[in-house]
């Protein structure tokens, strides 16, 4: 069962990879967002082109020229995905992975980038809504990854009661 809970979580991360870097080439590549800098799509909804240098949100964004910044925050990734994969083996429950899968995928697709370009390419825009961050498929990933994990950390019947019972 713990392999199978580990197939779901790395497959589930590929999947994040996949949709993450697909919507990436198609922004960049085929409809050009960084030419038009800013498409309204919907009166709650517009891509933005932003080159992320930072985190998720832009923390920790680096100036011009901080290359190794760039190569700090993709190690980070790497370590974090790496230290997921090995804790996967071990979750108890399907959501766990299912959560792992996400945060993991979204690393990844986060990583590629940095590692390609030197930046993150965020565009999805929700500033009409009083999100004041542009974000992408990956961060989307990554913070719903961590919300289904800390629900369930907080929700989860107590193990030791279950196991005295």
């Amino acid at each position: 069962m713990k392999s199978r809970r580990s197939l779901i979580a790395y497959g589930l991360a590929l999947l994040v990879v996949l949709a993450d870097q697909a919507s990436k080439y198609w922004v960049l590549d085929i409809f050009r967002l960084p030419e038009k800098g800013h498409v309204e799509v919907t009166s709650f909804f517009d891509l933005t082109a932003i080159a992320n240098t930072g985190v998720s949100f832009g923390l920790f964004r680096a100036e011009d020229g901080q290359d190794p910044v760039r190569w700090i925050l993709a190690a980070f990734s790497l370590v974090v995905v790496i230290i997921l994969a090995w804790w996967v083996r071990g979750a108890r429950r399907n959501l766990s992975a299912v959560s792992i899968g996400l945060i993991m995928g979204g690393a990844l697709g986060n990583l590629i980038d940095r590692v390609r370009f030197g930046h993150v390419t965020d565009f999805l825009d929700f500033s009409k809504l009083h999100f004041p961050w542009v974000f992408n498929v990956a961060d989307a990933a990554i913070n719903v990854g961590i919300a289904i994990l800390l629900i369930e950390t907080f929700l989860a019947p107590d193990r030791r009661k279950a196991a005295t019972s």
